[in-house]
Parts: structure tokens; C-alpha cells; sequence
């Protein structure tokens, strides 16, 4: 995408986002009614009322480019994407946390081109954080409340943000507050890491883009959905996504059900080990 073509997403997409957000404050901390998919994995309201908003809002800026959203995969739409520019979308991401009360949860929406995530947009309603994707090397964030109603981009105060130079003798790394395996023990053993954060959803590529982490791995299963709009602010501010072997996190396997592989988020690219495994 060119930047003028982002911009236009970004812009568009601003009241979208917030508007799904304001429909997920409505059953934030409330007596949400939860269900369970077929995996088990828990459902609400709140999930299914974002997404309408969401793929209301897409139809509107973009129509004819398929969508990939959680819940209607879910329900077994899935359209074609092959060849094709695509989004993928997360209406609520962190929904575990979400009935908890906790406030990390996020709204996910993300472009994919050529099987890279070329444009996304990250907003967590109940921290007013927002990240967003203005050029293919651009990113910016900053506090825009749910119950904002800004004209444009302008009005919202964002920031640049971009990613900080990591030590490999001093790294910060994030994991996932409720998957953290042994096996991502074992990843980050091989590292020097002094500290750790535990964080849900996708605002732990977002603390990366914003040069308060260096390194987020993921060994265990995640959606497609979960990780291209984080991922596309964290490349965008300077970062890099990859898989466990170096090579690049690739979008739209529709074989593998929308499930990634193993990966890691890096500050700026893949590091060397500096302990022995």
C-alpha cells in the first residue's frame, strides 16, 4: 500500500474502531452472558456486536476485499482470499480477560497484502490506547477515549512511535499472561533477559513498537487474526515478526486454518543467542 492509501484506511477506519468500542464498554465489567464455541473458547456479546460494527465499516470503505473476522469464521464464512489483498479482523481480542474485568482486551483490524500485513490498527477501549499504521514506515499512538467522537487523525494527538535499539545483554521481554509454556521458557533461556512482563492480547507487539520491550515469543497456537494488526504496527515502527527459524510470518493459510506457527516479535530483527540452550 502507499501511504496516501493508508491514510484513507486510517482515517476511515477511526470512527469504526471507536464505535466498536463503545458497543464493548456497554458489557465491560458488567454481567456479560458468555458462551463456548466449539472449542471451547469463550464468546460474548460484546465479541459479535464489534464485529457487525466492524465488517459494516469495511463493507463501507473497501468493498469487494474479502474479510477474515473471528467470529464469522467461526460460523463458517470464509471467503476467498486467494491472490487477493484481504483483512483480518479480531473484533475482541483477549476475551477471557474481557469477562474477568481486566483491561487489556483490544480491537484488532488489519490489511494483508502479498501475505504481509501492510496496514493495522490496534485500540484498547478501556485504556483509550490507540496504535495505528500511517505509512508503510510510520506508526503513532496515543490516549483517544471510546467516547471520542474526532473528525480525523489530526484531532487525536497521536505521537510517532518507534521501536528502541535492544541490548542483548539487558532485554525486556513479554509473554503471554495466560500461554506461557515451557517451551517459550526454554526460547527465552537462551537469551540474557532481566526482565519480564506478562501481558494478554495484542498490545505486547504494540509496547514493543513504542520502545518499552525488545522481544515477544509465541510458541503455542494463535489465529492469524490475533496477531497481523500488532504486527503491522510493530513493522511499521521498526520491528519484525518472524518465525522461530528467522524467516517471515506470513499471512492467509487458510490450509492451516488461520493458525500461525511459533514466532517471535522483535525490537528491530532477529537476535542472536547469547546463552547456550
Amino acid at each position: 500500500m502507499h501511504a496516501d492509501e493508508i491514510g484513507r484506511l486510517a482515517e476511515g477506519l477511526l470512527p469504526v474502531v471507536l464505535a466498536a468500542a463503545r458497543a464493548q464498554m456497554a458489557h465491560f465489567a458488567g454481567d456479560v452472558a458468555v458462551e463456548r464455541k466449539a472449542d471451547q473458547s469463550p464468546v460474548t456479546a460484546a465479541d459479535r456486536e464489534a464485529e457487525e460494527i466492524i465488517l459494516e465499516g469495511l463493507d463501507r470503505l473497501a468493498p469487494g476485499v474479502p474479510v477474515i473476522a473471528e467470529e464469522a469464521v467461526t460460523g463458517g464464512r470464509v471467503p476467498d482470499i486467494a491472490g487477493r489483498p484481504f483483512f483480518l479482523v479480531d473484533p475482541l481480542d483477549g476475551t477471557k480477560g474481557f469477562i474477568k474485568g481486566r483491561r487489556e482486551f483490544t480491537i484488532n483490524v488489519a490489511l494483508v497484502e502479498g501475505g504481509r500485513p501492510a496496514f493495522g490498527v490496534v485500540y484498547a477501549p478501556a485504556l483509550a490506547d490507540l496504535y495505528v499504521t500511517l505509512s508503510p514506515g510510520a506508526a503513532a499512538g496515543g490516549q483517544v477515549p471510546p467516547d471520542a467522537r474526532p473528525a480525523r487523525l489530526a484531532d487525536c494527538a497521536l505521537a510517532p512511535i518507534r521501536t528502541r535499539v535492544p541490548d542483548p545483554h539487558a532485554l525486556l521481554a513479554l509473554v503471554s499472561h495466560s500461554h506461557l509454556t515451557r517451551a517459550t521458557e526454554s526460547f527465552l533461556g537462551r537469551y540474557h533477559v532481566i526482565e519480564r512482563r506478562a501481558l494478554a492480547s495484542s498490545l505486547k507487539f504494540c509496547l514493543i513498537a513504542r520502545g518499552e520491550a525488545d522481544i515477544y515469543p509465541r510458541v503455542g497456537p494463535t489465529s492469524e487474526w490475533d496477531t497481523a494488526a500488532g504486527h503491522a504496527v510493530l513493522a511499521a515502527a521498526g520491528g519484525a515478526v518472524t518465525r522461530l527459524d528467522g524467516s517471515p510470518l506470513a499471512y492467509g493459510n487458510r490450509e492451516r486454518a488461520f493458525v500461525n506457527p511459533d514466532f517471535v516479535a522483535w525490537g528491530r530483527g532477529p537476535l542472536a543467542p547469547t546463552r547456550e540452550a
